[in-house]
């Protein structure tokens, strides 16, 4: 086995995995020279200057697992490499205490003008009555993600005399509460009872440009802002156009959007009010020696048939469990979106029940899949990580059943959510391998391949409604990619599913259900 170890990672790195592969420690590459290169390893370990983009992990035939020397994993195609079966590990704790420790740091240098006071004093100067400074005590300070850093960050700042407020989706209010911090629902309940706000999120598609001009607006007048997470958590533009008219009186910045290229950043030049440092959250001695280690244990361990510790994406970690169900892995997300969106009303409990070969087979990975399904649908930022740490925190009763019955296929998925208002059962299969297909909604057998967008309408069964419902979608200039109508056990209603092109938008959707006997269309969004 071979591994490649890059991004300047600390040497003990190398050490370490070196126990059970080869090792070839390069400078980072661009994508053309991964693409090259990628084939002929086991493992990778990177830090943040690597971008393993869909096409260096397409290329990676041989690839079982890629370590990332830190928390982040922005830069990494984490949906490529869990569609490839390949584990991605990151160090959730290694840098926990450099990047709280800095986010304080940050706060007081601030507040308190210390680098431009230092400066002023170097220069021979006096200037005390220049640099008078704010307290943070008694002030409230927001924290925007609960994690590790965050958790750290809020204990500090609770011990510095401060009142901490929370928003995270992921954490109960128990937990909050239990810490002596305040709750908060929703952003909305937040942005305007802040005097300073911090960010300790990931970066992904629901948290870029999270602090905007909008939410800005939201915010009291003279609030601080700290980003020592990712950059483009916070629009650096909104940013620069809030600091120079006062809306916000200051902030501190260590990530960016295009690093490590600062003149290029808005808030470059703008000396005043703003403290900039060149990502230095994770830089201390002790964390770049704390998540190397880490990452190359994780490694040394799967590549000896072991399990990780950190994972982001694929929830059962040993090779011997993952390769078998697999192929079913985005199957069992599918059929979990498909039935939350099928619902309404406050989740009470889901069973999932798994038929023929997959009965005898550990089925965890699956169920985690489930979860990250059933939560996608109406929740953002859940992954294989925190899928099960939601289903425990809701409270829900969440059920395995395994039959060794296969009906008409070898292996089947099935799941049953049920709310205080309704339930729903959607069940799917693999018809040969990487096919997959829905193969029963509710009362309704069906045969269709889950696709990104699905219209469901349920209708009396009787002549035209399919021509009627067609030329609506037909005007509404959206494609018809795939149908399958089944009547019900009881004959009398039928139920189209149709793959569309695109989204059904809620215009549609309405001229669909005043068709004489359609009864409540409804559009689902699955994943890819």
């Amino acid at each position: 086995m071979r591994v490649l170890v890059t991004d300047k990672c600390n040497d003990l790195a190398r050490e370490i995995v070196s126990q059970v592969a080869e090792v070839d420690v390069l400078p980072t590459m661009t994508e053309d020279e991964y693409v090259e290169n990628i084939g002929k390893y086991d493992a990778l370990i990177v830090r943040s200057a690597s971008k393993i983009t869909k096409r260096i992990i397409d290329a990676a035939d041989n690839l079982k697992i890629i370590g990332r020397a830190g928390v982040g994993v922005d830069n990494i195609d984490v949906e490529a490499a869990t569609q490839k079966g390949i584990i991605v590990v990151n160090s959730p704790d290694g840098n926990t205490n450099a990047a709280a420790e800095h986010t304080i740091a940050m706060m007081l240098s601030m507040v308190r003008n210390i680098p431009n006071a230092c400066q002023s004093t170097k220069e021979g100067k006096w200037d005390r009555a220049k640099f008078v400074g704010v307290e943070v005590f008694g002030k409230t300070l927001g924290v925007i993600g609960l994690g590790k850093i965050g958790s750290h960050v809020a204990k500090v700042a609770l011990a510095l005399g401060m009142h901490v407020i929370v928003y995270d989706p992921y954490t109960s209010e128990k937990t909050v509460k239990a810490m002596g911090a305040e709750y908060a629902s929703t952003l909305d309940d937040f942005w305007g009872v802040c005097d300073f706000i911090t960010v300790h999120v990931p970066k992904t598609k629901e948290t870029v440009n999270l602090i905007n001009k909008n939410s800005i607006a939201k915010m009291r007048d003279g609030v601080r802002l700290i980003n020592c997470a990712r950059g483009g958590i916070i629009n650096e533009e909104d940013l620069r156009e809030a600091l120079d008219r006062g809306k916000v009186a200051s902030a501190a910045i260590d990530v960016y959007c295009n690093e490590p290229d600062i003149q290029s950043c808005p808030l470059y030049g703008c000396d005043k009010n703003v403290l900039l440092t060149p990502h230095l959250g994770a830089s201390t001695s002790e964390a770049q020696i704390n998540v190397a280690v880490d990452v190359a244990k994780q490694i040394k361990e799967v590549l000896s048939g072991g399990s990780a510790t950190s994972a982001v994406n694929i929830p059962s970690l040993k090779p011997a469990v993952l390769e078998p169900v697999k192929d079913y892995m985005t199957l069992a997300q599918n059929v979990g979106e498909f039935a939350d969106q099928m619902v309404e009303g406050n989740l009470k409990s889901i069973e999932m029940t798994f038929k023929g070969n997959l009965a005898q087979l550990d089925v965890s990975p699956l169920e985690t899949s489930i979860l990250k399904g059933v939560f996608s649908a109406s929740m953002q930022g859940v992954n294989f990580v925190n899928a099960p740490i939601i289903a425990k925190n809701k409270g829900l009763d969440v059920m395995t059943v395994k039959s060794a019955v296969s009906g008409d296929y070898i292996g089947s998925i099935t799941v049953k959510i049920t709310t205080d208002k309704c339930s729903s059962t959607v069940s799917g299969a693999l018809i040969a391998k990487g096919i997959k297909r829905i193969i029963k909604v509710n009362n309704f057998n069906t045969s269709i391949e889950p696709e990104e967008h699905m219209l469901l309408v349920p209708h009396d069964n009787k002549p035209s409604m399919i021509a009627k419902v067609s030329t609506i979608i037909g005007e509404a200039n959206i494609n018809i990619n795939h149908m399958s109508v089944s009547p019900s056990e009881e004959k009398h209603l039928s139920l189209m599913i149709i793959s569309t092109g695109s989204e059904v938008d809620e215009h549609t959707l309405a001229n669909i259900n005043q068709i004489d006997g359609v009864n409540n269309a409804a559009y689902v969004h699955l994943g890819k």
